[in-house]
């Protein structure tokens, strides 16, 4: 389980550093709130992005697994050959539909007036780098299938080198580079990621973990695919459906000004690393699951995740402490002095996510162990049940004075407590839905789906 964790923490603390990075450019170096939230929103577009390649990726994890559990190599190549495939296709329609509605859909979130031309002139610019940030991510997956973890640690550790000295560059214009402000950071972001994407796609043609890039599996294989996204869709629907409601929820806080949304977007890049060793033994527990039971050993799967279980949420216990005691001193580190309100506002927000931790990791790791067993669709109905049924209504209710119901003209009367109410909707959530999602691992019907 640590020969598989640990290289993925130290890639997702790579891979946030990114957004970090940025968040710190746009804190420090651009003089403003409007950049902290117009970088707010794009951070959670990026999530999105992110959860819409999980359509792929999670099902390319899944049978890469049970391929490499089974013996069968060659299979599990051809699966993540097919895979990639499907990436340039999905990545290309969304480029195309970026184009047509981004702007739609950064003024449908309410951001202020000044903020929002800054995140929509940010989306364009990284728009034409997703197809192959697509297939980066995608060929992680496949080699996390295979076991191997190493890889994406290295080449996440040379895209955050580049994404840290072309934005830095491009923003204050270091040696030759022009100094282009905002702009910078974007191009900064899009350079890193093309990067990352050629070196991983280079690798694979070599050969790596077994796996290897091949003319001959790059043809459309539709029975391979529909197995693929059998898996993969109801999968990348639960990761499409979190994204949607948290710009939902994001837009319940924008409208409540550009000082909310800030210490929301600082708050929230601070509860991320927390992310870090939750993804990590999250990827464990899905590799291990999905090993396990290509091999035909369900009590091995189930002490495996166990293990995962019970080493994330210590980890992320003792980061919810530190967010406790110690929120507006980790906030301050992405904000100047000018800009101190916002880590001041950020602070509480930390402290009410603290107390969520346990049951957070929880959901994390095991709805990785049921993905990586091929059981999508129990996680997608937690998702909605925890979404719509706790989160956005009681961000409502415990945010804001009044509100109308969504889609009716009744006027209700709420808390007002601001975006700390909408945090503890947050909190509340995460509790229910990691409740729910013990329950479904304890029941033990992912144990026999098949793929």
């Amino acid at each position: 389980m640590l020969r598989l964790s640990l290289p993925v923490l130290a890639e997702q603390l790579l891979n946030m550093l990114v957004g970090f990075a940025d968040t710190w450019l746009a804190g420090n170096l651009l003089v403003g709130e409007q950049y902290l939230a117009a970088m707010t929103l794009n951070a959670y577009l990026l999530w999105l992005l992110g959860s819409l390649v999980s359509v792929v990726s999670i099902g390319t994890t899944a049978l890469t697994a049970r391929f490499i559990g089974a013996g069968n190599r060659a299979v599990a190549s051809h699966a993540m050959n097919q895979s990639l495939v499907l990436g340039v296709a999905f990545g290309t329609a969304l480029v195309l539909l970026g184009y047509l509605w981004a702007d739609n859909l950064v003024y449908a979130i309410g951001l202020e007036a000044d903020a929002a031309p800054l995140a929509i002139q940010y989306i364009y610019i990284l728009l034409p780098a997703i197809p192959i940030f697509m297939l980066e991510q995608i060929a992680f997956a496949a080699l996390r299938g295979a076991g191997d973890t190493v890889t994406g640690l290295a080449v996440m550790t040379v895209v955050n080198v580049i994404n840290v000295l072309v934005s830095a560059g491009l923003v204050v214009g270091w040696g030759p580079l022009p100094a282009l402000g905002w702009s910078g950071v974007a191009i900064g972001t899009a350079t890193a990621y093309v990067a990352g994407g050629a070196i991983v796609l280079l690798l694979l043609i070599r050969g790596r973990a077994g796996l290897r890039i091949e003319r001959r599996w790059l043809l459309p294989d539709w029975g391979m695919m529909r197995r693929l996204l059998r898996v993969g869709v109801p999968a990348g629907c639960d990761s499409a459906a979190v994204n949607l409601c948290q710009l939902w929820f994001l837009s319940i806080i924008s409208q409540m000004g550009n000082l909310a949304a800030a210490a929301h977007g600082v708050a929230i890049r601070v509860e991320a690393l927390a992310y870090l060793p939750g993804t990590a033994f999250q990827v464990a527990a899905a590799t291990l699951a999905g090993q396990h039971l290509g091999a035909r050993d369900e009590r091995r799967a189930v002490r495996s995740v166990v293990m995962a279980c019970l080493a994330g949420t210590i980890v992320m216990t003792c980061a919810g402490v530190a967010f406790y005691f110690l929120g507006e001193e980790l906030a301050g580190v992405f904000v100047s002095s000018a800009q101190e309100e916002v880590a001041v506002g950020a602070a509480p927000l930390l402290q009410i996510i603290a107390i969520a931790m346990p049951p957070f990791a929880l959901l994390m790791v095991l709805s990785g162990a049921l993905r990586g067993a091929g059981d999508t669709r129990w996680p997608l109905l937690v998702t909605f049940v925890g979404y719509l049924g706790v989160r956005i209504p009681l961000a409502y209710w415990l945010a804001w004075e009044t509100f109308f119901v969504p889609g009716t003209q009744l006027e209700v009367q709420g808390l007002g407590l601001g975006v700390r109410g909408a945090w503890f909707a947050m909190a509340a959530d995460l509790t229910v839905r990691g409740v729910l999602i013990t329950g479904r691992f304890f029941h033990g019907g992912w144990k026999r789906i098949d793929v």
